[in-house]
C-alpha cells in the first residue's frame, strides 16, 4: 500500500534510493547503464525492481512528456563516425549522455552543403532537444541554417559569428609542448613542416611552435619552415627540403601524425637515422600511424574523446538544467561560450638528444 501511495504522487530519483536504501549517485547510474558503474548484480536488481514498483520509469517518461521533451540528443558527425581516431568524440559524447539519462542519436554527414541540410533535416524530424554538430578538422563554419532553430553546441570548430556554444583543441598549446619537449632534449635547431590550407590548427600550431623558441631564446628561422599538404606526401616533400642541407636541423616537428609518416621516408631515404640522428615530434595522436612507426613517434593528443564529454555536457546544461536526473535545476541559466581544451603530450621513442659534432652514431 505504501508503494502504491507513493507511486501516485511524482515519484523521483531519491525516493527510489531511499526505499532502496543505496545514494541517488548510485540509481542515476544504474538506471541508465552506466558501465563503470560500481554495482553487484543484488543492488542492480534491488534498484530496478524498487523503481519499476514505485513507477518511477513512468513517472520520467510523464514528466518528458509535461517538458515537452524526448531527452534525445542529435550528433551530426562530419565524416568524423567514419575516421577511427575522431570516434573518441563520439565515445565521450555517448558516455556523458548515459551519465545524463539521454540517448545519443548519430548521423554521418558530408561536408556538401545539400547533404548538410538534408542530413539536418533528417535529424531534426526526430524531435531531438538539442544537436552536437561535429566537424571533420577545427575551422571557422557558418552553422547551417536548419540548426539555428534548435540548441546546438560545436565540437572541433567554431561559428564566424561567435554565436554558439563551441570546443576545440588547445592548437598552439599542443605545439608549444611538441617544440618544447625537442627543446629540453638539447635542439637548438627545428624545423616546422606545416600544413598549406590557412585554417585555426594551421595558424594556432605556428603560433606554438614560435612562442617556443622564443621562450628558449632560440631564433625563429623562415626557411626552416615548410608548408605542403598535410598528407603523407606533402610531410615527405616537406621534410627534404628541410633536411637535405648542410645546416639541417636536428629536431623536426610535424604538423600532423600523416606528415610525420613522410619525415620517416624523408629521413630514411638521406640516410639519417630516428632519432640518433634526428628526433621528431608529431601532432593528432593517429595510433595506427604513432605506434606503427619505427621507432615509435612521440606526438600530442588531441582531446577527442574529452571534446565530447564537455559539448554533451554543455548543450545538456543548457537544454535540461537538472543535468542529472532528480537534481535541483540552477537558479540561473548556465552560459557556454568557447572552451579550448589541452593537447596533452605522448611520449614514444622518436626523440633523443643530439648527436655532438664529430660524435658517431650508434646503432
Amino acid at each position: 500500500m505504501q508503494g502504491e501511495t507513493v507511486a501516485r504522487k511524482a515519484v523521483g530519483i531519491k525516493d527510489v534510493a531511499r526505499e532502496a536504501g543505496v545514494s541517488v549517485t548510485t540509481v542515476s547510474h544504474i538506471l541508465n547503464d552506466v558501465e563503470s558503474a560500481r554495482a553487484s548484480d543484488e543492488t542492480r536488481e534491488r534498484v530496478k525492481s524498487t523503481a519499476e514498483r514505485l513507477g518511477y520509469g513512468a513517472n520520467r517518461i510523464a514528466r518528458s512528456l509535461r517538458r515537452q521533451q524526448s531527452e534525445m540528443i542529435g550528433l551530426l558527425s562530419e565524416e568524423i563516425a567514419t575516421t577511427p581516431h575522431a570516434g573518441r568524440i563520439i565515445l565521450g559524447a555517448q558516455e556523458a549522455a548515459r551519465k545524463r539519462g539521454l540517448t545519443l542519436m548519430l548521423i554521418n554527414t558530408s561536408r556538401d552543403e545539400f547533404d548538410i541540410q538534408r542530413d539536418t533535416d533528417a535529424l531534426l524530424r526526430q524531435q531531438v532537444d538539442g544537436v552536437l554538430y561535429a566537424t571533420m578538422y577545427h575551422r571557422e563554419i557558418d552553422l547551417p541554417r536548419l540548426l539555428r532553430s534548435v540548441p546546438t553546441v560545436l565540437i572541433d570548430s567554431t561559428s564566424r559569428d561567435g554565436s554558439i556554444p563551441s570546443v576545440v583543441p588547445d592548437e598552439e598549446g599542443g605545439a608549444y609542448v611538441a617544440v618544447n619537449e625537442l627543446i629540453e632534449h638539447g635542439h637548438r635547431r627545428i624545423g616546422f613542416i606545416t600544413n598549406s590550407d590557412d585554417v585555426p590548427a594551421t595558424r594556432g600550431r605556428l603560433a606554438g611552435y614560435r612562442r617556443a623558441l622564443g621562450d628558449a631564446g632560440l631564433e625563429f628561422e623562415s626557411r626552416l619552415v615548410v608548408s605542403e599538404q598535410s598528407e603523407t606526401p606533402g610531410g615527405y616533400k616537406a621534410a627534404v627540403a628541410v633536411l637535405d642541407r648542410v645546416d639541417r636541423p636536428t629536431g623536426l616537428f610535424c604538423y600532423n601524425d600523416r606528415m610525420a609518416m613522410g619525415a620517416y621516408r624523408a629521413a630514411a631515404e638521406l640516410g639519417l637515422r630516428i632519432p640518433a640522428d634526428l628526433s621528431i615530434v608529431g601532432f593528432d595522436n593517429q595510433e595506427l600511424i604513432a605506434e606503427g612507426l619505427y621507432p615509435a613517434l612521440t606526438t600530442v593528443a588531441l582531446p577527442h574523446y574529452e571534446m565530447g564529454e564537455w559539448a554533451l555536457g554543455a548543450l545538456a546544461d543548457l537544454i535540461q538544467p537538472e543535468a542529472v536526473i532528480g537534481t535541483a535545476p540552477s537558479s540561473a541559466d548556465p552560459v557556454y561560450e568557447s572552451a579550448v581544451l589541452p593537447c596533452p603530450l605522448v611520449r614514444r621513442h622518436s626523440v633523443a638528444a643530439p648527436r655532438s659534432e664529430g660524435e658517431p652514431a650508434h646503432d
